[in-house]
């Protein structure tokens, strides 16, 4: 039996754990609660111990995101906020790419991916080799690499980008025309907000290409006063559907700021959950696709690695050197 397996739900831990059950209650069954209360206690108990910090992205469930995660944010903000993260240990609950940045900005601490084999099919669309390729068929054009991906493809690029920074990123540049790798979506969206001529690859999410037009057409029909609003890794006929189209962030602060009473989040659904438990006077409607990737990150799998201090995210010196500044370009235009 695992060390999680054993942890009981004592009347020390719920009253450890209260507050932060009361905070997710509206997404978090109380059922369920004394099955993660455990772990959270735990988990937030051997933090201090390892001096460790938990990165959570948008995507993870609720009892990560509110329960053990000391930041969170999308892709943007997990990376700003790594390179500055005062802590021996980061613990990335998210995907392989995300734990690979935070490596690259933070060098010298250790850096946990609970299950390593939670990747993305965006950055698995795409090799070091493509690049090299692409360079020999398109000499002197610039290539803008989403964050999405490998430190092995970091490292071929001349500056990475998220969703929430692309047009901002590309037009730093000052050229007529760039590569922007690997969403074909995202940089389609790209397109038709710069005059800058993007190259685009055919690398897509496996959430979000599974969203339709004709899909939020029906759920407009039935739902009065509903507002769409969808992330540009969605294919084009999603965001033309769409009332508002940003990164996961900018989404959230849409939310937060217009307070629609009906909303229908077009992303990963377990950001719903975690935007839903801080918003009481709005109405999610969620069509739910998951990441299955972003799900193999648990509870459980984050107390192991803490308590082994494995899997530790390692990248070759020489890939890390050349990827570290393609993300620290990204991150200075910013400033």
């Amino acid at each position: 039996m695992s060390a999680a397996a054993a942890l009981a739900y004592t009347p020390e831990v719920a009253k450890a754990t209260a507050p932060i059950f009361e905070r997710m209650s509206r997404v978090v069954p109380a059922v369920e609660w004394p099955f993660h209360a455990p772990l959270i206690h735990a988990i937030n108990s051997l933090k201090r111990e390892r001096n460790a910090v938990v990165l959570a992205h948008n995507y993870q469930t609720p009892e990560i995101f509110h329960g053990v995660a000391d930041i969170v944010g999308d892709s943007l903000a997990l990376a700003r906020k790594a390179a500055t993260a005062d802590a021996d240990v980061i613990v990335m609950a998210g995907v392989h790419f995300m734990a690979e940045t935070a490596k690259l900005l933070n060098p010298g601490k250790i850096v946990l991916m609970p299950d390593m084999s939670a990747g993305c099919s965006l950055a698995d669309s795409i090799t070091g080799a493509d690049i090299r390729l692409l360079r020999q068929r398109y000499p002197g054009v610039p290539v803008v690499t989403y964050v999405n991906t490998s430190a092995d493809v970091k490292a071929e690029s001349d500056i990475c980008c998220t969703s929430g920074n692309a047009v901002q990123v590309v037009e730093s540049l000052g050229v007529d025309r760039v590569l922007f790798l690997p969403d074909e979506y995202l940089a389609k969206y790209v397109a038709t907000q710069t005059k800058v001529g993007i190259i685009a690859w055919k690398g897509h999410c496996e959430v979000h290409e599974r969203f339709t037009g004709d899909q939020l057409r029906e759920y407009r029909a039935r739902f009065d006063g509903l507002t769409i609003i969808a992330h540009p890794e969605c294919p084009p006929d999603v965001l033309a559907a769409s009332d508002f189209v940003g990164s996961t962030a900018q989404m959230i602060d849409y939310v937060g700021d217009h307070r629609p009473a009906r909303v229908l989040m077009v992303t990963e659904c377990s950001m719903s959950d975690n935007v839903a438990t801080g918003l009481p006077d709005v109405e999610f409607i969620r069509p739910c696709n998951l990441c299955p990737h972003m799900k193999r990150i648990t509870l459980s799998n984050i107390l192991e690695s803490l308590q082994t201090m494995e899997p530790r995210v390692e990248i070759d010196p020489a890939v890390a050197d050349r990827a570290r500044v393609a993300v620290e370009r990204m991150i200075a235009v910013g400033r």
